[in-house]
């Protein structure tokens, strides 16, 4: 199956700061490592085809840190474009018929999320599948859950799933979107009318790494004994 990956590292970082008045968010060490680096391990251990990472706050930083590696750059120049905006701008850089995107702004333990999600992939009966999990195994993560799922997989909104932040999706959906600037989530509620937005469970933990606060939980995190 042909997969290109879109990593999102665009955004201005607001919750980080003061870390991110000079560096861009993905750029911030955790365990020794820059949070895009962690992302990149993830997609080059599962299969894919290309790489994509968007830009646009610190741009600069990005395209210094990934040259000469095996990614190619989205830069959003005039303005930031928001998820939807991001994909549908790099989309000339994509050109399997399924994009799996990722946030740069967590750490994940257990087995890899992207070849989780390929695994369940179903582009038959799929629009968007969606990467999940249980609060109790989103770390750092506040506020109310974002999803529920039914008996066949299908997504709903609210309920005691969090969103991971990794998707496979169907790049055709964000190209007929009007605007520049959207979110993935006007995507998502169109899917989700339509019964072709499904979800699936990631069996590890994943914490969040938009705030400061969440540097130190993640490597509690990445420190702790693995069950063998």
């Amino acid at each position: 199956m042909q997969l290109d990956v879109m990593l999102f590292a665009a955004g201005f970082g607001t919750r980080m700061r003061p870390l991110t008045d000079t560096r861009p968010k993905p750029l911030i060490d955790v365990a020794g490592k820059p949070l895009l680096d962690h992302a990149l391990d993830i997609v080059r251990a599962a299969p894919h085809r290309r790489i994509v990472v968007n830009s646009h706050y610190l741009g600069d930083q990005i395209a210094a840190h990934l040259h000469g590696q095996d990614v190619a750059i989205s830069h959003e120049a005039d303005q930031i474009l928001d998820t939807g905006g991001g994909l549908k701008a790099a989309l000339p850089l994509l050109g399997a018929p399924q994009v799996a995107t990722l946030n740069t702004d967590a750490i994940w333990t257990g087995p890899n999320p992207l070849a989780t999600t390929l695994a369940a992939w179903q582009p038959d009966q799929m629009d968007a599948l969606l990467l999940c999990l249980p609060a109790e195994n989103a770390i750092g993560r506040q506020g109310p859950g974002d999803f529920t799922l039914d008996a066949e997989g299908r997504i709903s909104r609210g309920g005691p799933l969090v969103y991971s932040g990794l998707q496979i999706l169907k790049p055709g959906l964000v190209a007929d979107h009007p605007g520049a600037v959207f979110s993935l989530n006007a995507v998502w509620d169109r899917l989700i009318a339509s019964g072709r937005a499904y979800g699936t469970l990631f069996p590890g933990q994943w914490c969040d790494v938009g705030h400061p606060g969440g540097i130190a939980e993640a490597e509690a995190l990445l420190r702790k004994p693995r069950d063998v």
